[in-house]
């Protein structure tokens, strides 16, 4: 008689935690509605400034913040970061009605996890927050692009002897990884370019953003372009 085992046990995951952060109530209102519909997600809290978003997220320690950017009193922009230099922070998914402006800049450059328009379909919205919560990048490569751009001409910026230096701790490999980056190319098309299989680019990715003490892919790209190399690696 073949040994009788028990009834696999369904492991049951607690939905993420959600604050929502903008200054107008029907925004407010509209987007956790949104994040309501989805039964992964917890609305956990809202706030209308940064000011008492610092305090909702000490009170209920979301997972990830969806932030307003341009709000009265303390703005999103101070509130990100505060809680991004605090330990372990919640991630931030930045909120704003312009398209890659020099605010969402800089909260990138912060360590913001990405950031959305306040007109994003649903489906886009909750599958942010749940890339955020995962501990994804909400950014497409075209953003990352029309972001690194916004930063100005690296070759007149003064930190760019800086930035070489900081990339001179990667492996050559990993420099032509983020190299590729800084060009706003995604992982699957750096595989192709390079004859790398997926996994071993997430590997160089990964590894890059501990050598160099970064939080995001848009931070690469920040560093590499501060640093003036092109997508062959030229200055």
């Amino acid at each position: 008689m073949a040994p009788r085992h028990p009834p696999a046990v369904a492991v049951v995951t607690a939905p993420r935690r959600v604050l929502v952060v903008d200054d107008d109530p029907v925004v407010r209102f509209g987007l956790s509605m949104m994040l309501r519909g989805a039964n992964d997600l917890d609305v956990v809290a809202e706030a209308g400034d940064g000011a008492e978003a610092l305090l909702m997220v000490a009170e209920h320690a979301p997972d990830v913040v969806l932030m307003d950017i341009r709000m009265p009193g303390m703005d999103g922009l101070e509130a990100t970061e505060r809680l991004l230099a605090q330990p372990s922070p919640p991630r931030i998914l930045v909120l704003t009605t312009f398209d890659a402006d020099e605010s969402v800049l800089r909260a990138l450059g912060a360590g913001a996890a990405g950031f959305l328009l306040k007109d994003t379909p649903p489906d886009e919205l909750v599958d942010a927050v749940r890339a955020a919560a995962a501990g994804r990048q909400a950014l497409s490569p075209d953003v990352t692009r029309r972001l690194v751009e916004l930063a100005g001409s690296a070759r007149e910026h003064p930190r760019a002897a800086a930035a070489r230096a900081r990339l001179e701790l990667l492996a050559p490999r990993e420099l032509e990884v983020a190299i590729a980056v800084g060009a706003g190319r995604s992982n699957a098309e750096i595989a192709a370019a390079h004859h790398l299989g997926l996994a071993t680019v997430k590997t160089h990715v990964s590894a890059i953003l501990m050598k160099l003490d970064l939080a995001n892919r848009v931070q690469i790209a920040l560093l590499v372009h501060d640093a003036g190399l092109g997508d062959d690696g030229s200055a």
